[in-house]
This record gives structure tokens, sequence and C-alpha cells, in this order.
């Protein structure tokens, strides 16, 4: 069975690429470190701290295979080939009460609703996909619908 592609962009990779990195050096060592200690104090049988450090390399071992996975059906879009709205885009809207907003679209591995990334396959995203400023959409979302009209789109 084909395992499907995940579309991102290069910044929503290099991310993915330097959370990898960092687990398999810096975090494995230091659990690897805790684990001495642990291991220095005596009797493993009783050690709370050993079990916590296990628990950890567990944890961390498992986010390592889930990181690989992405990065190895990563899918790269190329941000200046596409029409409209897309993955990478930066686009403001505004929405029919007036108020202005900004949103990155970005894949669903990247998203960061706090700094204004949304997955494009949100009920937002999925409105705004290969739209163009001027357009007007309608999206419904758990409190309703709303309309919002694409202001800008910028890729960069």
């Amino acid at each position: 069975m084909t395992r499907p592609k995940l579309p991102m962009t290069r910044r929503g990779y290099d991310k993915l690429a330097e959370t990898l990195n960092h687990l398999k050096t810096t975090r494995r060592e230091q659990i690897s470190d805790y684990m001495g200690s642990a291991l220095a104090d005596g009797d493993l049988r009783e050690s709370a701290a050993y079990d916590e450090a296990r628990m950890q390399q567990s944890e961390n071992e498992a986010r390592i295979i889930e990181l690989e996975d992405q990065l190895e059906r990563a899918e790269l879009i190329d941000e200046s080939a596409q029409d409209g709205v897309g993955l990478g885009a930066r686009v403001k809207v505004k929405d029919d009460k007036g108020n202005e907003r900004a949103f990155e679209i970005v894949g669903t591995y990247e998203v960061d609703v706090l700094k204004g990334r949304i997955s494009d396959q949100s009920p937002i995203g999925q409105a705004l996909a290969g739209r163009r400023a001027g357009d007007t959409v309608t999206v419904q979302l758990p409190k309703g619908s709303a309309t919002f009209t694409l202001l800008e789109v910028v890729y960069e």
C-alpha cells in the first residue's frame, strides 16, 4: 500500500528536519545523561527516575520515527507555480464585519494558529484555495458561517 504524500512548504520541511535533528542529537544525549544518573542511584526496581528516563526515551524515539516518516513522505510545493491561494500563500482577508485578518496557508503538519498559520485542509483554507484577490467566499465555521473578501495574496 502506497502511503500518501504530505504536501508542505520548504519552511515546514526545514522545521521538521531541524526538530528531528534536535531529537536525535541533543534530546537523546539529555535522556542518556538522565538515565545514567538514575542507574548510578542504585536499585532499578524502585527507581522512579529510571522509569521516567525510559518513558522519555520511548516517547523521543516514537517522535523520531514519526518525523522521519513525515519527511520521507513530504512533497515540497513550488510556491512560485501556484495560481491563486495555495500552500505557502500569505493572505489578508476582510470579514463581513469589516475586520481584517492575515493568514499563511500551510500543510497539516505546519499549523500554528497562534502564529496565523492555518491548514490548507481547514474550512477557511479549503474555501480560499485557488481564489484571487477580490474574490469573496462564505465559510462554514463552528460558530456559524462567515463571509470573507480576499484582499491580498502574497508568496515570499
